[in-house]
């Protein structure tokens, strides 16, 4: 599993290692039942503190995008049935977003042009790894 991780960036290497793992399900690099590497193994690999790796674990199970099971570690599944909550959470994500871009005067079109680019190069990705 290729995870980079930029030790230079402001953001927290918790929610780089996050936002990784789901862009990794994205285009179906990780798929439902792949077993994640263990907190220790992922640590060890990436070079970060264990807790570190924890925390990314259990933000992404709070989140639906993983579940832990003592005996198999965690391991990649989707909460797909929950739509409602996931479009509540995209929702409040996306007004901070989208205030931004009309503070930095993008209009509509470019941000939906950018969204469609976006999904089209995930379509793209998974079509061509089937």
């Amino acid at each position: 599993m290729l995870i980079e991780i930029d030790f230079s960036s402001d953001e927290a290497i918790y929610q780089q290692l996050c936002d990784q793992i789901i862009l990794g399900i994205a285009t179906s690099r990780l798929v439902d039942g792949e077993v994640l590497p263990s907190v220790r193994q992922m640590a060890d690999e990436i070079g970060i503190n264990m807790h570190t790796v924890n925390k990314a674990y259990t933000i992404l199970r709070q989140e639906g995008f993983v579940k832990v099971d003592r005996r198999r570690g965690a391991f990649i599944s989707v909460d797909e049935k929950n739509r409602e909550r996931a479009l509540a959470i995209m929702e409040k994500e996306m007004r901070v977003l989208l205030a931004e871009a009309r503070c930095r005067g993008l209009s509509r079109n470019e941000m939906l042009l950018l969204v469609n680019r976006i999904y089209d190069e995930y379509d793209g990705v998974n079509k061509e790894q089937l």
